[in-house]
């Protein structure tokens, strides 16, 4: 983006002087001229050459509800894969999947993934369960004014519902569950957010609540979130729970697949499954137990405006492999907590509203909530076809011989 270098100059000077600072640029100039001022103050103190990063395609502006002190952009090369054939709910179709990545070989082998899926009919997907929770944290005096407390909540759910759907125009108050902990109790709201992802939605909802609780007993709000919501953190109660969308993904590949394309047996995979992704995992106290759900879920969070923190909860996985009676590849993926949206944060922005289209989800959906059923659904046949492609290249002996010749 181009700016008027003398106005760029005296602002450079101001920063450095003093008399500005980075933050304060926007309320003295526009959107794209402060990021050129900012790149430029940041390239004098660090002696860098920040030229790729100032070359970005949008008006900065565009960006600021999801950034502060923006000097530019990070590109990151996105791909496709498939098209897949996805049987979902939501999404009945095939569809490419953009992933974005800086790792090679993952959508080489995403791909492979694919065909076979492909191969084999489809995978067939299914949002399970879909709610977003904040757990507020209140002190109360002793167990005794906890129960009180909770005994309140249970009798004064619909009080809650009223204060909390006053916020939002489309969130939806699902339940209230009380947690107590001495004289803590934690209350996880858990809202229906529709299409967007909502945890600014859930916030502000639970706020409106926790003025409630407040006012009505003798308990104390100490922490909006009391990290049992769980948010952008390892927590085994959205593995059991849920959190943001719960869904599988599964396929039936056949025997002549498997052992034609994927150079391996249903028996093999299936062993490795047990003996990696279960036990394995099982050993070292993982929360999730697959091979590696985390990198097609983080290349469609960035391809497509997630919130890049909540892939810790995303890759909170299970895969699961067993040959079947008659002798084929049953797969699947249960994602418990996918925290996905079509609408609000990073899906506004240019790129990634692009890619949500080449899904064909971008927006709110019709019926409210669909749009972001298909992205999970289109997201756990991607981790399913990167789990089928790298069990099967361990179960070929090609993994390593994948990465010399993709990895680079």
């Amino acid at each position: 983006m181009t700016a008027d270098a003398d106005r760029v100059a005296a602002l450079v000077e101001r920063v450095e002087a003093g008399e500005l600072r980075l933050h304060e640029l926007t309320d003295h100039t526009d959107s794209d001229t402060a990021a050129v001022v900012r790149r430029q103050v940041v390239e004098a103190e660090s002696d860098a050459n920040c030229e790729a990063i100032g070359d970005y395609g949008f008006p900065a502006e565009v960006a600021e509800p999801n950034i502060e002190n923006m000097i530019g952009t990070v590109q990151v090369p996105l791909g496709v894969v498939g098209p897949v054939d996805i049987n979902g709910a939501a999404l009945d179709d095939e569809r490419y999947l953009p992933l974005a990545t800086t790792e090679g070989a993952l959508l080489a082998s995403v791909n492979r993934g694919c065909s076979v899926i492909n191969t084999a009919g489809g995978a067939t997907a299914r949002v399970t369960k879909a709610g977003m929770t904040r757990a507020p944290v209140f002190s109360v005096t002793d167990v005794a004014e906890a129960l009180a407390l909770v005994e309140w909540v249970r009798d004064n759910e619909a009080a809650l519902r009223d204060a909390a759907e006053e916020t939002t125009n489309h969130g939806e108050l699902q339940d209230v569950t009380p947690y107590v902990v001495g004289n803590n109790v934690y209350l996880r709201f858990q809202y229906d957010t529709k299409d967007a992802m909502g945890m600014n939605m859930v916030t502000i909802a639970t706020k409106a609540a926790c003025e409630v609780v407040e006012s009505e007993t003798a308990a104390s709000l100490v922490a909006l979130s009391g990290n049992l919501c769980t948010d952008k953190k390892p927590a085994a109660i959205n593995a059991v729970e849920g959190r943001g969308r719960s869904v599988t993904a599964d396929v039936v590949v056949p025997s002549e697949v498997v052992a034609e394309t994927l150079e391996t047996t249903p028996e093999a995979i299936a062993e490795i499954n047990t003996r990696k992704n279960l036990l394995g995992s099982a050993k070292a106290g993982a929360l999730g137990f697959n091979a590696h759900v985390a990198n097609p879920v983080a290349a469609m969070f960035l391809a497509t405006g997630q919130d890049e923190a909540q892939v810790v909860e995303g890759a909170n996985a299970i895969t699961t492999a067993e040959e079947t009676d008659a002798g084929d590849l049953y797969m699947s993926v249960s994602l418990a907590s996918l925290e996905v949206g079509t609408v609000g944060g990073g899906t506004k922005l240019p790129t990634q509203s692009e890619a949500l289209d080449i899904l064909s989800v971008g927006g709110g959906g019709d019926p409210a909530g669909s749009n972001a059923d298909a992205l999970a659904e289109a997201i756990a046949v991607g981790a399913l076809a990167g789990e089928l492609s790298l069990l099967a290249a361990l179960g070929s002996q090609h993994l390593s011989s994948a990465h010399e010749s993709l990895g680079r």
